[in-house]
């Protein structure tokens, strides 16, 4: 092929000669025309000019193995390109794709080589996952070019192959159902993107999912809820519908991981079979969101005749190797009453009921490994113990995955930072997945082979249909697919946004309805001593910003940096539009100025949650509310401990008779207001006196999200330090659906005035 220089004129009119002409062998595409925009990125990618015409192509291959991959990819290129090809009996002179099985260490199990040179597309791999992701390379190279009805593979060569086993997504189709043919299409997008494992969520305190022979009723009751407004909502999968699934997975070289939560999470069956719990009492199928404390009775043999016969249906339908048994959030007050459960304790010499969860997990742990499957739960497995060869999901950050490892365990990475695809776009937007790298610093280089990989995680609480689950996964699991399939060297985020915007165009035919990059814009917030700076930074070019402040009705546009000087609180909000549309949701601030801006503040107790900061040490003082997002990053949480802590005003003061603070009730998610705030001042720092005391009286009982403010006046004395002491209630209450777990406090700031 002879090296040529064109004119950007030149090489237009030479495409439309090619294009008009029915793309003829002799003709020449360069490089620079052709689209070679991969998701997840090739390890090795060269271009060459010219190009393989896709266009009724012949498919030569010689081992029966490759049959059901060779006719999914003739069935999508009909389907998804109009494009009709052929199975060919022999080599033929050219529109040649060719399957070919090799023996090379370096591809690997996944790994794959292709080559396209004009007339003839080599395809060669180890094994038939090899031959899946190269024949997806393919898909996305036929999709991302055309032109003139006809499709071109540009010439190049590929040698690619992943650096993690373990890549994939986990779906809870229990808080919300989702139909076989989404089930289908998302193992369709996996493998397009080569992904591997599909993690199912099956079992739920909001419904069970997988019909059981032996249990009928799980099915029959677990799978239906009783919805507030008094509807009933459900469904579920029958053995023949899991079957179809199962074998639709295994064409595609997906593993289907089926997830049976327990001991906790289990109120759905609980609810179908009342014998399983610890009080034995009838309750109902779990219909709001939460963690709830009617778990498997540890004590009772019947339970573990009960799960090994689910599990033995679990194993026969699905092929996979792993089995996924939750294991977290299992609250213990149930087994602390339970007199089984402490007599279970006592016969098998355990401490507490920590051990008892480990004695539980390894016990169902043994069955598993002597019906030839691994056990895989989330880090919550390690307490009391972790039995050998249990794979650790860890979800709560990477110190689980970590443990796991240096305990010779094996890991799996999908922590609420990077991994949630149910968190918005303001926690985990396209660019911090893809900032995601599931081999943690603190680990040496034996250890690191210990992490198999990882996944991002949609749980559905709030993803009620194919809609919304399609705007929230997508497209961050493009992030997370090369995150996974690549190393951590190389990256650059904007090379790889600009291949995201070419493969909109792949979704839109795939009728994905994928959701935004991220949020359209930010607040960026300049707090000083004496004043509040706040600014908008764009994270989408081409928009407009309007803002409003206080309510009232006037729409500014916005131009320059808002100060605030005034100890009033105020609300900002704030809208992006492009073309005279809203684009994203609008974005509210509060803000509220007042005498202890920026001072510095000395944690005296366990310093908070490193989930929920505030934006750190001067969270507490920056002059910045939360609002009713408990994640929008101006919350502090504590979890199962006070707050305490000494704020420093620089100065004896005076003339400050007022100290308040908001904190924040959601009592699903654990987070009760503290049951009172005190407030202790010293001029010294040494010798402190009681200031004042405000008490809590809004029933924990309350649901739903609200803020409340604790005020402590008193009249103006001398004195520069504050001792703040904030007590949590501790223990989420026995009425509670999870009663007995650590609970949290949640505060946004400290204000003096």
């Amino acid at each position: 092929m002879q090296n040529m220089i064109w004119s950007g004129r030149i090489v237009f009119t030479l495409l439309i000669i090619i294009l008009f002409n029915s793309c003829t062998q002799d003709s020449i595409i360069h490089p620079s025309i052709a689209n070679y925009k991969l998701i997840p990125k090739a390890q090795r990618l060269d271009t060459f000019p010219g190009y393989f015409l896709f266009n009724n192509a012949q498919v030569f291959y010689t081992n029966k193995e490759l049959t059901p991959l060779v006719e999914d990819f003739i069935m999508f290129s009909q389907k998804r390109l109009d494009v009709q090809l052929n199975i060919a009996g022999e080599k033929i002179t050219k529109n040649n794709i060719i399957l070919t099985f090799i023996d090379n260490p370096e591809l690997g199990d996944e790994g794959y080589q292709l080559s396209v040179e004009n007339e003839t597309l080599n395809l060669v791999a180890n094994s038939l996952k090899g031959f899946a992701h190269g024949l997806s390379s393919i898909k996305q190279l036929a999709m991302l070019n055309s032109a003139g009805g006809n499709i071109f593979i540009p010439n190049l060569q590929i040698k690619d192959w992943p650096a993690f086993e373990h890549r994939g997504l986990l779906l809870d189709c229990a808080r919300h159902f989702f139909t076989k043919d989404v089930i289908k299409k998302y193992i369709d997008l996996l493998s397009l993107y080569k992904m591997n494992v599909f993690h199912w969520h099956l079992t739920e305190d909001q419904a069970w999912r997988i019909a059981i022979e032996k249990y009928p009723k799980l099915t029959e009751v677990g799978a239906w809820r009783t919805e507030l407004d008094g509807s009933s909502y459900g469904g579920f999968y029958s053995k023949k519908d899991i079957e179809e699934i199962v074998a639709y997975a295994e064409r595609k070289q997906i593993t289907i991981i089926p997830e049976i939560e327990l001991p906790g999470h289990s109120q759905a069956a609980i609810a179908a079979y009342r014998h399983l719990s610890c009080t034995g009492k009838q309750i109902e199928v779990a219909n709001d969101w939460g963690v709830f404390k009617d778990i498997y009775c540890a004590g009772n043999d019947s339970v573990y005749i009960f799960l090994e016969d689910v599990l033995s249906e679990v194993i026969a339908l699905f092929p996979s190797k792993y089995i996924h048994i939750g294991g977290d959030e299992a609250p213990k007050i149930r087994w602390e009453q339970c007199s089984r459960c402490q007599q279970r304790i006592e016969d098998e010499h355990l401490k507490d009921e920590h051990d008892l969860q480990s004695y539980f997990i390894k016990r169902i742990q043994t069955f598993l490994n002597a019906n030839d499957r691994q056990l895989i739960g989330w880090d919550e497995i390690l307490e009391g113990g972790l039995a050998e060869g249990a794979i650790v999901q860890s979800w709560r950050g990477m110190q689980g995955g970590i443990e796991a490892i240096r305990h010779g365990n094996r890991a799996i990475m999908s922590p609420t930072s990077h991994a949630y695809l149910d968190y918005g776009l303001k926690a985990i937007d396209l660019q911090k997945v893809y900032s995601f790298y599931p081999v943690p610093k603190e680990l040496n280089k034996e250890e690191s082979k210990r992490i198999l990989g990882g996944e991002c995680n949609m749980w559905t609480e709030h993803v009620p249909n194919e809609h919304s689950l399609d705007s929230k996964v997508f497209p961050r699991m493009l992030a997370m697919s090369e995150v996974l399939w690549s190393d951590s060297s190389g990256r650059n985020y904007a090379e790889f946004k600009n291949r995201v915007h070419s493969h909109y165009s792949i979704l839109d035919q795939l009728n994905v309805n994928y959701g935004n990059e991220t949020t359209p814009f930010q607040y960026m917030i300049n707090t000083s001593a004496n004043m509040i700076e706040v600014a908008i930074e764009k994270k989408i070019s081409d928009i407009d910003i309007t803002h409003q402040l206080n309510g009232e009705k006037t729409i500014h546009s916005y131009q320059s940096i808002l100060k605030f000087d005034r100890l009033e609180e105020s609300t900002i909000i704030a809208v992006a539009n492009r073309n005279n549309k809203q684009i994203g949701d609008s974005l509210s601030l509060k803000i509220h100025p007042h005498l202890a801006l920026t001072k510095n503040i000395e944690y005296i107790s366990d310093p908070y949650s490193e989930w929920y900061t505030a934006g750190g040490i001067g969270g507490l003082t920056d002059g910045v509310l939360g609002s009713l997002d408990f994640r929008d990053g101006h919350w502090q949480g504590f979890w199962g401990n006070d707050l305490e802590c000494i704020l420093d005003l620089d100065e004896i003061r005076s003339d400050i008779s007022i100290i308040e603070a908001n904190f924040y009730q959601y009592n699903n998610s654990w987070i009760f207001l503290p049951s009172d705030m005190s407030v202790e001042v010293s001029t010294n720092g040494n010798d402190w006196n009681e200031w004042g005391k405000a008490k809590n009286n809004i029933d924990p009982r309350q649901r739903g999200h609200f803020i409340y403010t604790m005020r402590i006046e008193h009249p103006e004395e001398s004195f520069r330090y504050l001792k703040i002491k904030v007590k949590n209630i501790m223990k989420v209450p026995e009425w509670h659906e999870a009663a007995g777990s650590d609970a949290w406090i949640f505060i946004d700031e400290i204000i003096v005035k």
